[in-house]
């Protein structure tokens, strides 16, 4: 095959593909290989242009023995690294080397393994704590009634926050499984609103926090999912009564149209009055178990995952979630909706 044939054959490759002659030069890359690497590893020895141990003996062991091989390959880049698995295939120019890069399952892995740690790690503060009540119980308050009453009130709420636990994993994993389906359903999402906060207004009197709604005096109907709706809205009042508020403050939660990109748009919004939130946990206030104060979070009930479920559920009704804050000026919490008036 001359050059003009292996060129153009590599150049229909999608993966990036590069040749490595008997001499040890690359003497072919595709586009692909060309953006990734750079046009100047073009007729350079290989070993200048890849410093990996395990890469150079696999393209070593291809030219003399004739021996294929995979290795990983790991470039370093600006905001994070990338991993490719190398196919190292002796062909009878020399050596052929394919890149596929496998960063996306490396993450997805890594997210996995984390996701099984907190479970376990979120688990077994609860668990430890009843198997060592009931040893208590068993042992030398037996016969303690007083004792007794407060270790099985503390095991109750143990058991209320693996139960709690349980619940939003069920959640989220229902949310996930149904994110790629729009929801049909109309619903007035001005008197969710009113019987949401209803519902929470014995939370907020203990915590001496006044709720305030605005925009919902009126019916208001949009397409979505009656009990995601709910648990959203439920979800954002909560965490500002909870966390965000300080006593005889206020939660402002409030519904808005307003211009989009793509025409009318519904904002529902939810603000408290609190201590704000340090700029540098915005971006994963939406992940997995993460809390910005997680014993405080704990000791209200919370298990991490109400707004990573929040986000599912405005991500399957096409929507954004907006979060706003500053120390010391408390923050505000943003459901973006598209609006299509009926």
């Amino acid at each position: 095959m001359d050059n003009e044939a292996l060129r153009a054959l590599l150049g229909g490759l999608p993966l990036p593909v590069m040749l490595i002659g008997a001499d040890e030069r690359i003497v072919q890359a595709n586009a692909a290989a060309t953006a990734l690497f750079g046009p100047a590893i073009l007729d350079r020895h290989h070993a200048l242009s890849f410093r990996q141990p395990e890469f150079l003996q696999a393209i070593s062991q291809a030219l003399l023995r004739g021996q294929s091989g995979r290795v990983r390959l790991t470039l370093a880049g600006a905001a994070q690294d990338t991993v490719y698995e190398v196919t190292v295939s002796p062909v009878p120019q020399g050596v052929l080397c394919a890149f596929e890069d496998r960063s996306a399952w490396e993450q997805m892995d890594q997210m996995r393994r984390d996701f099984v740690a907190n479970v376990s790690h979120e688990l077994r503060t609860p668990l430890t704590a009843l198997l060592g009540f009931i040893e208590t119980l068993r042992g030398p308050a037996r016969n303690d009634a007083p004792a007794r009453e407060r270790f099985l009130a503390i095991m109750a709420s143990e058991a209320e926050r693996m139960n709690r636990l349980v619940r939003d994993l069920l959640h989220l994993s229902r949310v996930e499984s149904e994110e790629r389906v729009v929801p049909s359903d109309e619903l007035d999402i001005a008197g969710l609103l009113q019987a949401s906060v209803a519902s929470l207004r014995p939370v907020a009197e203990a915590a001496r926090v006044k709720i305030v709604i605005e925009g919902a005096d009126q019916p208001l109907m949009i397409r979505a999912d009656h009990d995601q709706m709910t648990q959203v809205l439920t979800n954002l009042v909560e965490n500002a009564v909870k966390y965000g508020s300080r006593a005889d403050s206020q939660v402002r939660v409030a519904l808005n149209m307003e211009k989009g990109p793509r025409g009318q748009q519904l904002r529902i919004s939810v603000s408290d009055q609190g201590e704000g939130i340090d700029p540098l946990h915005i971006p994963r206030l939406t992940e997995r178990f993460y809390r910005v104060d997680g014993h405080r979070s704990r000791e209200k009930g919370g298990t991490g995952l109400g707004l990573a479920i929040v986000k599912h559920i405005v991500n399957r009704h096409r929507g954004r979630l907006i979060i706003e804050s500053a120390k010391g000026k408390g923050s505000r919490f943003s459901v973006l909706l598209p609006y299509e008036p009926r």
